[in-house]
């Protein structure tokens, strides 16, 4: 049983530099902006200390491949894991870096302040089951319902 109250407070601690570059999408909440995509990748550029260069790119369903490009801010510097990004004009979203491995920066969890966004992301195509289990058990605990993450193929 999953609890009402969702769980949203992000890391405290993040190195913005470390995590900028590429990060493989292994799994998210499906939604109309990626809906049928595989081989989601996105790569953040730090531009100027505060803003993000954000660079999505996906193969559609046949086979055309799906670039979209956006921007990223850090609103509040003592909040570092509280991002948010815009892909259109200046609507911005709640980009919330929920876990992130702090030591080699290989895997992240992210949300928003909603329970309609969730992804897990890897540096590399394929994410090592323990780590895939362990974020399952953390978004689990945290209140999303993991039963509506589909895994992107990366092969």
């Amino acid at each position: 049983m999953h609890t009402l109250i969702l769980d949203t407070h992000t890391v405290k601690n993040l190195d913005i530099e470390r995590y900028m570059g590429k990060w493989y999408e292994i799994s998210r909440y499906d939604h109309d902006f990626e809906k049928g995509l595989s081989h989601v990748s996105t790569e953040y550029t730090l531009k100027d200390g505060k803003n993000i260069e954000i660079v999505n790119r996906g193969i559609k369903e046949d086979g055309i491949a799906k670039v979209i490009k956006g921007k990223g801010r850090i609103p509040d510097i003592n909040d570092p894991g509280k991002l948010q990004i815009s892909f259109f004009l200046w609507f911005y979203s709640n980009y919330y870096i929920l876990e992130v491995d702090d030591k080699n920066y290989k895997y992240a969890m992210v949300g928003s302040n909603t329970n309609k966004y969730l992804w897990i992301l890897s540096r590399t195509p394929i994410l090592p089951e323990t780590i895939r289990l362990m974020l399952l058990n953390k978004a689990n605990w945290r209140g999303y319902d993991i039963g509506k993450l589909i895994w992107v193929n990366q092969e």
